[in-house]
């Protein structure tokens, strides 16, 4: 484990109830809705990075089948009473998945990898995509790589995502978007929303 991810994870094993209490309302149904209407009836769906379990709920609810993941064992805990099933901590150099999910839902999780082992871990999910599925991934919008509020973040803009995704073989990026944070007081941050199948 890297410096910069142990710090990451320390903060969020430090900080678990007040991050859940603070990200579990967000309404995101409408990137929920975009997501799921690609996916078969009754995909299976990871939620890489799961937090407090908001959206590995939602996809429940829904009538998918869900693994969740995520890499502190703090917001583990809290997201299992959320949803009700076990959610596995490890961290995303940990997954190891052949042709597993139908799609994978990675929502402001893989910000925390710094930006030289991003294509090793868009590979992992590459792997664990069946042919045809998908992936969600969202960053903050721009270039600034390094430690903010004591996490490690890297923000990707249109070009550096490029750059991530072209060596990763059979994943293709099929949209990108940009939209504002669903967070109260949170007006000013931007998001860059991406959609890749795995071909």
């Amino acid at each position: 484990m890297t410096k910069n991810l142990s710090k990451t994870l320390h903060y969020y094993n430090q900080t678990a109830q007040t991050f859940v209490q603070g990200t579990i309302d967000a309404d995101l149904g409408k990137l929920h809705r975009r997501f799921l209407k690609l996916l078969p009836i009754q995909a299976h769906i990871l939620d890489l990075g799961c937090g407090s379990g908001r959206d590995a709920k939602a996809f429940l609810d829904a009538g998918y089948q869900v693994t969740a993941i995520d890499g502190s064992a703090g917001c583990c805990r809290l997201a299992e009473d959320y949803i009700g099933q076990e959610v596995l901590c490890q961290t995303f150099d940990e997954l190891d998945c052949y042709q597993a999910f139908d799609g994978v839902w990675a929502c402001a999780s893989l910000l925390h990898v710094p930006y030289a082992e991003l294509t090793g871990i868009f590979r992992k999910i590459a792997r664990a995509l069946r042919p045809g599925g998908y992936l969600y991934a969202s960053f903050k919008y721009g270039d600034f790589e390094g430690e903010r509020n004591g996490r490690y973040f890297t923000d990707l803009t249109e070009e550096r995502l490029k750059v991530l995704i072209e060596p990763v073989a059979g994943l293709e990026i099929m949209a990108t978007f940009v939209s504002g944070d669903v967070r109260d007081g949170r007006d000013g941050e931007k998001w860059l929303n991406v959609i890749g199948q795995k071909r």
